[in-house]
């Protein structure tokens, strides 16, 4: 089944990949290939290049895109339409400016806003592709940039630097002819991977005999599977003639890290072919939930300019040519549906994204995507990555349990004078344990930390590497030992911690290779140990170990380490090894379990002919060397209980507790082990101390899935740990059900997810709730799932900035997240809810006059405000002061920060929805019709003056509805208000064609102008002053 899903996500990603173009340039199917080592001249078909591009649009299709991209909205093309109208002289209203200018407007600040954030992304790709590597050539070594390395190139790659394409891995500068790769950019695995060179490069004196030689890889086609590859080695020129199998330990995927030595490799897949590409899905252009509501309401606005046309040409009784005159009505009220709203919200949109960038409390933020801040304001779930994201990916020793007593981090210096007595007193070479009452005394506290400290210092697959430091060359380094230059290496960050703990309390491991180990005590004498066999960690057996031969007493001894699970049933009885696991995983360390067994050499002799001979097996060889191995593993000496931490990154704990109390459920998605994944939960606080977590047990088939979905349903309020492989049988044949029980869970933790399976979640959460999802990560295996989510956030980790720049939002740190929601988010939508329905009152205020206007004069449609005064009215008259809006604020950014509850509010809809949309309607309506009527009642003798006095108080309550509401007054608001009056005091001087400029002047004026203003604004003000008397809203409760 694996292996069909993996075709048939092949197929699927063939077909999303490929450009439409691309079956004809030859790229269209993915192929197997023959590469010849240095010569990619010799290729038998076209590769595609080795290109990271994450824009939208290219040269061409910028402005066909950005235009496809305006006017598939509907409010856009009604414009358009009403624009082109005005051509037809029957349909024409006044001057063509007055449709034409403002859509104009709107396309242009649009495209400009395009066009910004293209060449941002533009120049960011071009930073990745411009990175600098050596190629190996004819000519010698050469440099070439990232996007210009091709199939079958020989490149050389430096300790730290990224891996530019997927290679075939050939030589490397290591003594131990192996390197390490950092992987967690692809897969989140915080491990280092071993990787082997193919042996016969390995094995030629320099690396520029790579080009001397006649030799090809044969690859198998491009996939999406970065666990598994096929392939074999080829040199013809040999003699014989050299074949040698290829396996995933031979390969160098794109966008891992070198962690040590410089590597040569061939490389085999570029461009859309590399295996991270593959599990990348494109970005789509994002559209706001925020953008498809007003979307709506600008919808129910149309149908009801459809119907106040049809009724007014209902009550002239159809006369005429009356289908003209529905079209001249549908025009006469087309500010029904305002044009600016776009643009003002677009606008707004622009202001909040330079907020965030310019928040001093989070530095370093930058907005991607400037459409989407509102979405921040009413997320339900976010999904994070575990490594790097809510960890440091540091691991450091906490704690030394030996049962009777426990060492922390205050009481190590204890441990290191035991280890110091232990190899200073002379008691300890004098075989004293020989003795026969030796075996009933229990042992000194000090000999027991001694041989817990030892095993922890042997038992493990650590290698440590010298490195010249400027003073002294690794020569010398390697033979004295010297502490400066060593580092250690190894394939988990946890081995090397309990290696660094050792160094530090005085037994340092100084050397190792395939057959030795070499420890130094505090007195500075080396102990020498011959490593006999070596019993690796993997996933299933949950445990490793080592044999060892002391060559000083040439004693051997069976080490082993593991987890509590499966250490429990190997160990000798005790009665505290069950209980103090639970206590050191509660507090979110990560056990590990040390003993040992002393073999005689007979036993030894004995195990190893067994073991010999279980590894010649041909059938069930893995089981029965398992079984050889199992019976050593009996009645072992319980040593100790370490624990290890792996750091939080800071205000972790806070923060999730923060987005918690908001009404956000937090979902963790990482690629790490189950173990791992589980004591992070509790470490960070995602799962609360009083909640049950109910491990969801490996399924296999539907029947155990059925069986384990009714479990955990039985249970009530507790979180949930699933791993990849169940959550794939679970959406196979229960999805519905599976997802209904775990969008109750107040956390659900997912481990062993493979990138694909991240984005699958957040697609399903969106399909199943309807809700909005954020996905915040740092990895390259982070991407798919950050592009597929409603917000898409990235960490800026230590490793590389590829979430960052497929992100959305990208931080610096897990805990700007917090205020990037609360205060930002919030913010942004509030503002926006508050600037959209603000818009429309305004246009359905003018609209409301003009159908009053009409309906006075028999209908007639002719209207009301003509060229200037109407494009006047919504730029330069109110334009300012109604912008101003996206500076309030109802509470300050502190408050909101610390009642994370306000953002609870919003996650209903409540400052958009039907509700506030009607109130806002029927105020319109109010004033407008308040304003019309009480200018015809006023009016004296002459028409012109109905223009002045209706246009002047339009516009002083409009100021004033802008006014009233502001909550929290900026200063900028102020000025926007006076700059607007003064803008109109001033240009009444040049619309004398539409307004007496000596009737303004008299009093009569502005008696009436006064009185028809309060009469539409006074009652707002009273019924707002009653609400917030009787029914204040939460944040008001909070600011006074």
């Amino acid at each position: 089944p694996c292996a069909q899903a993996y075709s048939c996500c092949e197929e699927h990603i063939n077909r999303e990949m490929c450009c439409p173009w691309s079956r004809c340039c030859g790229m269209g199917d993915f192929r197997p290939r023959t590469v010849w080592l240095g010569h990619p001249e010799k290729r038998e078909q076209r590769y595609p290049r080795n290109v990271i591009n994450n824009q939208k649009y290219n040269f061409f299709t910028f402005l066909p895109g950005v235009l496809f991209n305006q006017f598939k909205y509907f409010f856009n093309l009604y414009f358009l339409l009403l624009a082109c109208s005005q051509f037809v002289n029957e349909l024409r209203l006044g001057a063509l400016y007055t449709y034409w200018v403002p859509l104009g407007i709107v396309l242009i600040i649009t495209m400009i806003r395009e066009a910004v954030e293209e060449i941002r992304c533009y120049l960011r790709d071009k930073e990745v592709n411009s990175q600098i590597y050596s190629k190996l050539s004819t000519r010698g070594t050469v440099k070439v940039k990232s996007s210009g390395i091709q199939v079958g190139d020989l490149i050389i790659v430096e300790k730290n630097q990224r891996v530019p394409a997927d290679m075939i891995f050939l030589r490397t500068s290591e003594r131990n002819g192996s390197c390490f790769l950092r992987t967690d950019q692809l897969d989140g695995e915080t491990d280092w991977k071993l990787r082997l060179p193919v042996a016969c490069t390995q094995r030629l004196p320099t690396a520029a005999d790579l080009l001397q030689i006649r030799s090809y890889v044969y690859a198998e086609e491009p996939n999406i599977d970065i666990h598994n590859f096929i392939g074999t080695f080829t040199r013809e020129d040999g003699d014989p003639p050299v074949n040698e199998s290829l396996s995933i330990e031979n390969t160098l995927w794109a966008s891992t890290v070198i962690a040590s030595g410089t590597v040569v490799g061939v490389v085999i897949y570029t461009g859309k072919e590399l295996r991270s590409v593959m599990n990348t899905s494109n970005p789509k252009h994002k559209v706001g939930l925020f953008d498809l509501e007003v979307n709506c309401l600008t919808k129910i606005l149309f149908g009801a300019l459809v119907v106040v046309s049809l009724v007014m040409v209902a009550l002239q009784h159809f006369a005429g040519r009356w289908y003209l005159q529905i079209f001249r009505f549908l025009l006469l009220f087309s500010n029904i549906v305002p044009i600016s709203l776009r643009v003002n919200l677009d606008m707004g949109k622009m202001v909040f994204s330079w907020m965030i960038r310019k928040d001093s409390k989070i530095p370093g933020t930058v907005v991607r995507a400037s459409t989407i801040p509102e979405q921040l304001g009413r997320i339900s779930y976010l999904l994070t990555d575990k490594t790097g994201t809510l960890t440091q990916n540091e691991m450091v020793f906490r704690r030394l349990h030996l049962g009777t007593v426990a060492y922390g981090m205050d009481s190590m210096d204890e441990v290191q004078s035991h280890v110091f007595s232990a190899y200073t007193q002379p008691t300890h070479d004098l075989p004293a344990s020989r003795a026969p009452a030796a075996t009933k005394v229990r042992k000194t506290i000090s000999s027991r930390v001694h041989e817990a400290v030892k095993a922890i210092a042997l038992v493990h697959n650590v290698t440590p590497v010298y490195e010249a430091n400027g003073v002294t060359d690794q020569a010398e380094a390697e033979q004295h030992y010297e502490d400066t230059c060593r580092v250690y290496q190894a394939a988990s960050p946890d081995e090397v911690s309990l290696v660094q703990w050792t160094e530090s309390v005085g037994l340092t491991l100084v050397g190792r290779d395939q057959s030795s180990m070499q420890l130094r005590t505090p007195s500075g004498q080396i102990l020498n140990f011959t490593i006999l066999q070596m019993f690796p960690f993997t996933y299933e057996s949950k445990r490793m170990g080592i044999i060892v031969r002391d060559e000083s007493t040439g004693e051997i001894t069976f080490y082993m380490k593991g987890a509590d699970v499966v250490m429990a049933g190997i160990v000798q009885y005790n009665d505290w090894l069950e209980e103090e696991c639970g206590n050191m995983a509660r507090e979110g360390l990560r056990v590990l379990v040390v003993s040992k067994k002393s073999l005689t050499e007979e036993q030894y002799q004995d195990f190893e002919a067994r073991y010999v001979q279980a590894k010649l097996s041909v059938h069930d060889r893995s089981l029965k060397v398992a079984t050889v191995i199992e019976s050593l593993e009996m009645e072992m000496e319980l040593l100790c209980l370490t624990g290890v931490e792996d750091q939080l990154q800071a205000d972790v704990r806070p923060t999730l507790e923060i987005l918690r109390n908001a009404g956000i459920k937090v979902w963790m998605l990482t690629g790490d082990k189950l173990e791992t994944a589980t004591c992070t939960a509790k470490n960070a606080h995602l799962v609360t101390r009083n909640q049950d977590i109910h491990i969801f047990r490996p399924v296999t088939t539907r029947g155990e899935a059925h069986l384990e979905l009714n479990a955990f349903r039985r249970k009530h309020d507790c979180a949930l740990v699933i791993s990849g492989d169940s959550l794939e049988v679970c959406l196979k044949f229960y999805e519905y059900e599976f997802m209904e029980l775990a969008c109750q869970c107040p956390a659900v933790v997912c481990c062993r997810c493979a990138p694909t399976q991240k984005a699958q979640i957040v697609r399903l959460l969106q399909e199943r709730t309807g809700k909005l999802t954020c996905a915040v990560g740092d990895g390259g295996n982070d991407v798919s799932m950050i592009q597929e989510a409603d917000c898409g956030v990235g960490v800026e980790g230590k490793e590389g900035k590829q979430a960052s720049l497929a992100a959305d939002f990208s931080v610096t740190q897990f805990k700007h997240l917090g205020r990037l929601l609360m205060v930002h988010g919030r913010n942004s939508y509030k503002r926006s809810a508050a600037l959209s329905q603000f818009v429309i009152h305004r246009s359905l205020c003018i609209s409301t006059m003009q159908a009053v206007f009409s309906s006075v004069f028999y209908f007639a449609s002719v209207p009301l405000y003509q060229g200037f005064l109407i494009i006047g009215y919504s730029t330069i008259y109110t334009m300012f002061p109604v912008f101003s809006l996206v500076l309030d604020k109802d509470v300050k950014s502190e408050v909101a920060m610390l009642y994370p509850e306000l953002y609870k509010d919003l996650l209903k809809g409540r400052p958009l929805s039907f509700k506030t949309f009607l109130i806002w309607v029927l105020i319109s309506i109010y004033q407008g019709s308040i304003i019309m009527y009480g200018a015809l009642l006023l009016f004296e003798s002459e028409f012109v003056h109905i223009v002045a006095i209706s246009f002047t108080s339009l516009i002083l309550t409009e100021l004033l509805m802008v006014a009233l509401t502001i909550q929290t007054w900026h200063w900028l608001m102020i000025v926007a208000e006076l700059l607007s009056l003064a803008c109109y005091i001033a240009s009444l001087v040049f619309l004398h064609e539409f307004i007496d400029v000596y009737f303004i002047t008299t009093v009569s004026f502005l008696w009436k102008v006064t009185v028809i203003t309060l009469v539409s604004c006074l009652p707002l003000y009273i019924l707002k002053y009653l609400r917030r008397r009787f029914s204040p809203p939460n944040y008001s409760k909070l600011t006074s």
